[in-house]
């Protein structure tokens, strides 16, 4: 047998030396913000290191790519304090943030209870991460960071918190919870084709495509039993107006018929196919609908990405 080597941690002071300058230029990398993207679930883009505040400056800003959603990064590689903690919430109401995260070498229990405490009470528009960032290494290797999540939103206090008196609409919001736990862990299993979203009660499911004038959104239509997967353009009629001049193209390429709406009483444009068979009273058949679902969105992700 070869020898094993032994995973020892290492201080991440011995990495990056100072917060503003070292550790928040690496993390606004891209292939670093990726790994990040999958402990948050979302799409950071639109990246911005040191952005005042008044007389303060956040570490990190960014926007979530398929919702334009504004999210802080407070960086602090020493354990958690008061000061850091009232630097998030000034950051968010100064940058009006739907996302505060707060990574630190070290969560002490009062800053873990004060996140969790923020995220029960606070509105759905509102959602907190604590995270840990640790390093490690074995033997002579190159250090590996690790970020480790303390607390994060439960969409499900807050979707009951607010809905207590609607017991139907708290079992769809739990049924939507269950479905996108295990969509999500379809896509894991396929090598994750596309970034994995923090699973939520919410019966949309975004998807970036590299553009912030659409993105796909699989959405979860329970009443009539399938499941859509659009295109939806936020506010650009001329995009689809063109895209609808070539739809027997896209079809074709697709190999589907469409679902084409312009909408012109409102901002956003869609494009839609749906999958029938989702039933929330029977789980049976989720792990075939995730697989015709992912298969959907690759496809579909494949072929539009041309004509944007």
């Amino acid at each position: 047998m070869s020898t094993i080597g032994k995973l020892k941690e290492i201080d991440v002071r011995n990495l990056w030396q100072h917060e503003q300058y070292d550790f928040s230029k690496w993390l606004a990398k891209e292939n670093n913000l990726e790994y990040l993207n999958d402990i948050l679930g979302l799409t950071l883009t639109d990246v911005n290191t040191e952005e005042y505040v008044g007389p303060f400056r956040c570490d990190i800003v960014a926007k979530d790519e398929t919702t334009n959603d504004v999210i802080i990064i407070e960086n602090q590689l020493e354990p958690t304090n008061h000061e850091h903690l009232g630097k998030t919430i000034t950051y968010a109401a100064g940058l009006n943030a739907k996302y505060i995260v707060w990574i630190a070498k070290k969560a002490k229990e009062e800053h873990r209870a004060a996140v969790e405490w923020l995220n029960n009470n606070s509105s759905q528009n509102i959602n907190f991460f604590l995270i840990e960032i640790h390093a490690y290494q074995i033997g002579d290797s190159e250090p590996a960071p690790l970020f480790k999540i303390i607390e994060q939103p439960n969409d499900f206090i807050k979707a009951d918190k607010t809905n207590s008196k609607n017991d139907e609409l708290n079992k769809s919001q739990a049924e939507r919870l269950t479905f996108w736990d295990q969509f999500n862990q379809a896509v894991i299993e396929h090598n994750r084709p596309f970034n994995v979203r923090k699973a939520t009660t919410d019966h949309w499911y975004d998807v970036a495509l590299g553009t912030s004038n659409a993105h796909l959104a699989i959405t979860l239509v329970n009443k009539e039993g399938r499941v859509g997967i659009e295109l939806y353009i936020n506010d650009d009629k001329e995009l689809f107006d063109k895209l609808y001049t070539d739809r027997e193209i896209i079809e074709s390429e697709l190999d589907s018929k469409l679902n084409w709406q312009r909408l012109d009483n409102r901002k956003a444009s869609r494009i839609i196919c749906y999958i029938d068979g989702l039933n929330f009273d029977d789980h049976s058949n989720y792990p075939e609908l995730n697989e015709r679902i992912i298969s959907t969105v690759i496809k579909m992700r494949k072929v539009f990405k041309k004509y944007l």
